[in-house]
């Protein structure tokens, strides 16, 4: 009876403690992971809602680039890391859903040990390649991957991307196959395709626009349902036949597993307003980005949505690293 007591009281004394953590946060700096390198898509959204989250609650919000492993190291760091709101995971959907998957590792599963907190941003992909390759459209590179299969090469910014995901499915539907090379994030992927080191990539627009307005990469397709206005001349996969390759990258908002409702909550709130704000909105967009933000729940559909997808697609090609 005694030591029923004792761990009785213990337990209160715990879950006091949580709540009181709770309570104060945040109390110290917010460290926001990041599994890519300065530079990409992922850590340009991380860093525009750093400076927003930073104003709303008063403490420094840290961008923390973690690359590696497809993102599996930055994210493996979040999940082990305390639940208290101060380390926080900004990713797409490949490290959080996919590249325990295609790594064929049991590192972590979204559902089991991350608490969603929001989208961040939604970005379109645009196929280009280098222009020494000499392709003028997307059907003249096709055409050229079925009669010379496995000749080109594709820079992916990691393994369960978008990017790479794309990629596979487009091989699949062309019943083709080229060489897949995997960079730790988008900006070393974009400096050997601009070197030709590769010939082409899908790459996110907030990525692609200025070297394709510049003249340095060539447009060839985008990913979105409908021609992008920043790209108006673009063709869209699915105008070219392919409705199933309509896709663009997400970005969201991730804590470890069980971290505090409280804490969530009010990060989501927060993260609503932030992305509301015209000159946010302004900057997402300016880099060819849709600022979007969702509540909790509809944030884990949306999450489920994109696993079951995509997760068949993996499944059923036997893709993995």
């Amino acid at each position: 009876m005694r030591l029923f007591q004792r761990l009785t009281t213990l337990l209160m004394l715990l879950c006091l403690g949580v709540g009181a953590q709770a309570a104060d946060w945040p109390s110290k700096p917010v460290h926001l992971v990041v599994p890519y390198p300065p530079g990409g898509n992922v850590d340009l959204a991380a860093r525009i809602v750093a400076d927003g989250l930073e104003k709303e609650f008063g403490q420094p919000f840290v961008v923390e680039n973690r690359p590696g492993a497809g993102g599996m190291i930055a994210a493996s760091y979040v999940v082990k890391s305390d639940p208290d709101g101060y380390t926080l995971f900004v990713a797409p959907n490949g490290p959080v859903l996919f590249s325990p998957m295609l790594f064929r590792k049991d590192n972590y599963y979204w559902k089991d040990d991350f608490a969603p907190i929001g989208s961040i941003s939604f970005v379109p992909l645009v196929l280009q390649s280098n222009p020494e390759l000499g392709m003028k459209s997307a059907e003249q590179l096709f055409k050229y991957a079925q009669e010379h299969p496995g000749e080109l090469a594709m820079a992916s910014p990691g393994a369960g991307t978008q990017n790479h995901l794309i990629s596979e499915m487009m091989q699949r539907l062309l019943k083709t196959e080229w060489l897949t090379v995997h960079y730790k994030g988008n900006a070393p992927a974009t400096t050997d395709l601009l070197g030709g080191r590769v010939d082409f990539n899908f790459d996110q627009l907030t990525v692609a626009k200025q070297y394709v307005t510049s003249g340095k990469l060539t447009a060839l397709a985008v990913t979105s349902p409908e021609r992008l206005p920043a790209l108006p001349d673009v063709p869209t996969l699915k105008e070219l036949g392919y409705s199933d390759a309509v896709s663009e990258t997400f970005t969201g908002l991730f804590a470890p597993a069980g971290t505090p409702d409280k804490i969530v909550n009010e990060l989501n709130q927060a993260l609503a307003k932030v992305l509301a704000d015209p000159a946010v909105v302004k900057k997402f967009e300016t880099a060819g980005a849709d600022a979007r933000a969702m509540s909790v729940p509809d944030f884990k559909s949306f999450l489920q949505k994109e696993y079951d997808r995509w997760g068949t697609l993996i499944r059923g090609a036997n893709i993995h690293r």
